[in-house]
């Protein structure tokens, strides 16, 4: 008769009982709640309660100047639709996020795709395209009024070296916006450079490779392999770039103040000229609620598009 030895069995610790864990849930949870509650409270006083503010200011009339504000429910609002100088801002907003987006996009991919490679001094290379982001919007609103300059500006210098006339550029209503776009994608084109350039440095070299031992010319894998696979980047930066030149405001204030003959008016300009030049602070209030609204349906219909037809999970 075979005898085999006992063995013991390893014994099973009992889990913790449900109230247990509930309270050492609850406790971590208090614990977290009292070391974010000071940033919580700050941004609830400083963030929060101005924009719940100015959106009951939105419904009266002020002049932040008399404590009385009468309430005029939605005739902020309705002026909006009667005020030309408002919709001729609306257009001028249009053209320039029409040209700044896709033009910030295309520059910052050409130059992430430049700098996505191994060569001496690189770091260099990529150091010289960021530090754009360093400079102030203030600052780049100077040294464009500077090169622009019709007298003494570099710009107009070489327009002479080659016997082209000089130009008025910011002083002229046919050429100032485009100016404006073209300083705000040289000082936006660092920011899509970097997020490009990690995206092109995800895409798997086994790709091309591939590609490339099918015979595929540099272009066509670029093009076939690489593009398609931006799609996360394309969509992070159409949205950002979007709100921010719905936003533009600090490089007109910094060169033409909306000028000349309004031809650089945009509407968060436009909504500061009424509110601390014109002292109409519930009319300025109905503006950026309706600029919020705005924001909010166009990004929406950018992720739902993007995702739709050339997309992101």
């Amino acid at each position: 008769m075979l005898i085999t030895p006992d063995v013991e069995k390893p014994v099973t610790p009992a889990p913790p009982h449900p109230r247990r864990r509930r309270r050492l849930g609850g406790g971590e949870t208090v614990t977290g709640w009292t070391l974010v509650s000071p940033a919580v409270i700050l941004i609830g006083i400083f963030g929060l309660l101005p924009v719940l503010m100015s959106l009951q200011l939105s419904f009266q009339h002020s002049d932040l100047l008399t404590p009385e504000t009468p309430w005029v429910g939605f005739d902020n609002y309705r002026k909006m639709a009667d005020d030309p100088v408002f919709l001729e801002a609306i257009k001028h907003t249009i053209v320039y996020t029409a040209l700044f987006v896709p033009g910030t996009m295309l520059v910052g991919l050409l130059v992430a795709a430049a700098l996505n490679r191994s060569v001496r001094f690189i770091s260099l290379y990529r150091t010289a395209a960021y530090i754009t982001m360093a400079v102030s919007t203030i600052s780049q609103g100077i040294i464009f009024l500077w090169l622009t300059d019709r007298d003494y500006g570099l710009v107009n210098a070489a327009l002479n070296a080659i016997g082209a006339p000089s130009q008025p550029f910011l002083a002229s209503p046919s050429q100032a916006m485009y100016v404006i776009v073209a300083m705000t994608i040289w000082g936006w084109t660092g920011f899509s450079v970097i997020v490009y350039l990690a995206a092109l440095q995800g895409v798997p070299a086994e790709l091309h490779e591939a590609a490339a031992i099918d015979g595929a010319q540099p272009f066509t894998r670029f093009r076939t392999i690489t593009v398609p696979l931006l799609g996360p980047a394309n969509l992070f930066l159409l949205v950002w770039l979007t709100i921010n030149a719905l936003q533009l405001f600090d490089e007109v204030y910094a060169t033409t103040r909306g000028g000349p003959l309004r031809a650089t008016t945009v509407i968060v300009y436009y909504l500061w000229d009424q509110a601390f030049v014109h002292f109409d602070a519930g009319y300025a209030a109905a503006m950026a609620y309706a600029l919020f609204v705005v924001i909010l349906v166009i990004t929406g219909v950018q992720f739902r598009l993007t995702r739709r037809f050339g997309g992101t999970s």
